[in-house]
């Protein structure tokens, strides 16, 4: 008897399997017609559905090579670059970045345009590595959910990209971060200002936009006094751009011995802040333990409003460098202006052009005295 029971088990599993592996396909034709191109199409569609993508693209690549005026040509060239998508992988994935962007380039009108890019964008979304890693995929994924929100601004995916892009400059962000904390712990504090200057204005919706905006201006404090002001400006900015932040009274307690005016809270980023605290989740004890095992990055804390930064992040040069200094400062900025009179170009000849006879005979070198052994059989 319990052989009979495990053997119907299995039985039930091999007959259920594979209906509970079928994921449905998301861009299906619902036209209701016998067309031998349909017929090729839903063939297609039933083979990506239960993940057989070779066949389906052998099937795809059939319908567009016979039926070159087809109606279902835009659907079945989606449809290719599904198959690699779904397939995964390194290869597949570049792949399907390929189909994909060879799909908007000759439908850029369609509706299914913004979900091709949108899965690019979540190509290397999916991709993304810690912040203490290679941050290519960040850099990639930032440059395509931006595209998106570019190319098609009444896109459906809109606020889903916008998030996205939130998530992703959170990390790109927390990358940056961690290179002007290494600085600053080292002590090399112009170094750290640079970075951490270029971080607050470039991604002010970073979740340890504070803590950052703290250590840059230790940093300038500690540069002389010469960065005085740029010192206060960054405490200014904690106590008015992040008014909730736990530097707030640390921030105004350094203005005040500096003798600078403790500036009010910023209404807009007042309300933005209560906004993030409400909506915002506190990861569990094994969110943490996972996370070291995990090579995503943690986006829990990425802001949840704001607008995304739409430009991408460039280095800046350092304040130290001649020409980059506060004002009132002496620069040495190089500069380049027009020539508008006669120059020595034009008034003193071209050595090149001056004939050889009038070069000056090059100087001679006297000879050589003669050996010893020559005057000794001179004199006998």
């Amino acid at each position: 008897m319990t052989r009979y029971f495990v053997i119907l088990a299995v039985a039930a599993g091999l007959l259920t399997a594979p209906a509970c592996r079928r994921k449905k396909y998301e861009n299906p034709i619902t036209k209701d017609t016998q067309q031998p191109d349909k017929v090729l199409f839903d063939k297609a569609i039933a083979d990506i559905e239960r993940g057989r993508y070779e066949i389906a693209r052998l099937t795809l690549n059939t319908l567009m090579n016979t039926y070159v005026d087809s109606e279902f040509m835009a659907k079945a060239k989606l449809a290719i670059a599904d198959t690699w998508f779904r397939e995964g992988g390194s290869h597949g994935l570049a792949q399907a970045e390929a189909e994909y962007k060879d799909f908007i380039l000759f439908y850029p009108t369609l509706e299914e345009a913004s979900e091709a890019q949108r899965k690019v964008c979540m190509i290397h979304y999916r991709q993304m590595e810690k912040p203490d890693r290679d941050a290519l995929h960040a850099v990639r994924a930032e440059e395509e959910c931006r595209q998106l929100l570019v190319q098609f601004p009444n896109s459906q995916y809109r606020v889903e990209v916008e998030q996205l892009l939130r998530n992703i400059q959170e990390v790109l962000a927390a990358h940056e971060f961690g290179v002007g904390e290494m600085y600053h712990k080292k002590g090399s504090f112009a170094a750290a200002a640079n970075r951490l200057d270029t971080l607050t204005d470039h991604y002010p919706l970073f979740s340890r936009a504070d803590e950052a905006l703290w250590k840059l201006g230790d940093s300038y404090s500690r540069m002389g006094p010469r960065f005085r002001d740029r010192a206060g400006e960054a405490y200014t900015r904690i106590v008015r751009e992040y008014p909730l932040s736990a530097l707030v009274d640390a921030a105004k307690g350094r203005l005040k011995a500096m003798e600078m005016p403790i500036p009010d809270p910023d209404e807009v980023a007042l309300a933005r802040m209560q906004y993030e605290l409400e909506n915002s989740k506190k990861p569990g004890l094994m969110h943490h333990f996972w996370g070291v095992f995990r090579k995503s990055p943690d986006t829990t804390m990425a802001a949840k409003s704001g607008a995304p930064a739409m430009e991408s992040l460039r280095p800046s040069a350092p304040a130290t460098v001649p020409g980059v200094l506060p004002a009132g400062e002496v620069s040495a900025e190089v500069t380049a202006s027009p020539i508008t009179g006669p120059s020595a170009l034009d008034t003193q000849p071209d050595a090149r052009q001056r004939p050889p006879s009038e070069a000056k005979p090059e100087p001679q070198e006297p000879p050589a005295p003669p050996a010893r052994k020559n005057e000794q059989k001179k004199k006998k």
